[in-house]
């Protein structure tokens, strides 16, 4: 499997996946990287850099069973230590098997699982799996963990903002109760990105040694009238 996921480095960058994980972060990460190329994911360990956004072409079977999904009554929603190597995707979503395209977006859950283990030297990653009719974090935050990979295979993407556009000082406590566009969180409001569907976004949190402080902040989108539904994706570091 891992000989069909393009992780290959550069001949000048560090050997990341052999070992466990490290940290290599010594100042805060405030730059984002936008690339079609999945072995990018691995410049996460630059040290200025807080989000690896991988774009990619929605292939035509995921996009027929992520529709059927989502306009369907079938949800889902799980959690699960799961091991690429061993673990039975086939029960990730079992009143979904018999829709057109399943197989296809299972082994595409399989790559990017296994690809997060291989980044990070786990041998296990935290797998989430929602449909989602509603924002599940509709104010902008940041993450507690070291690293999180995000992925809506349909609906709308994640919304984040550019170090630039964000007063770190208005998150949680800080906006004392006031909605984001009142608090003065958002600098610029025409700075929010949101990420496409199908994108894989690698964001660094605020457990990420160094970076305390300076995780990415984000937020889930509001439902639209045109996209009610969304198929999310999240795989954490253990």
């Amino acid at each position: 499997m891992f000989s069909r996921v393009p992780l290959a480095q550069p001949a000048a960058a560090p050997a990341l996946f052999s070992g466990p994980f490290r940290s290599l972060a010594i100042r805060p990460a405030t730059k984002t990287v936008i690339s079609n190329r999945f072995a990018d994911l691995a410049r996460i360990y630059e040290d200025d850099v807080n989000l690896c956004l991988i774009e990619r072409p929605l292939p035509r079977d995921i996009e027929t069973f992520v529709y059927a999904a989502l306009t369907g009554k079938v949800g889902v929603e799980l959690s699960a230590l799961v091991d690429p190597e061993r673990y039975d995707f086939d029960r990730l979503w079992p009143q979904a098997a018999q829709l057109s395209g399943y197989r296809a977006w299972l082994d595409d859950l399989r790559l990017l699982t296994a690809a997060f283990c291989e980044l990070f030297g786990q041998r296990e990653a935290g797998l989430r799996l929602r449909t989602l009719d509603k924002a599940m974090c509709p104010r902008f935050h940041v993450d507690r963990v070291p690293a999180r990979l995000i992925c809506s295979y349909g609906g709308i993407g994640t919304e984040w903002l550019p170090e630039y556009a964000v007063n770190r000082t208005k998150l949680g406590m800080g906006a004392c109760g006031q909605p984001d566009d009142c608090s003065g969180l958002i600098a610029d409001p025409t700075a929010i990105q949101q990420m496409p569907a199908y994108a894989v976004g690698l964001m660094k949190g605020e457990h990420w040694e160094g970076n305390e402080g300076h995780g990415l902040v984000h937020r889930s989108p509001a439902p639209t009238a045109v996209q009610p539904r969304r198929l999310l994706l999240t795989l954490d570091m253990l």
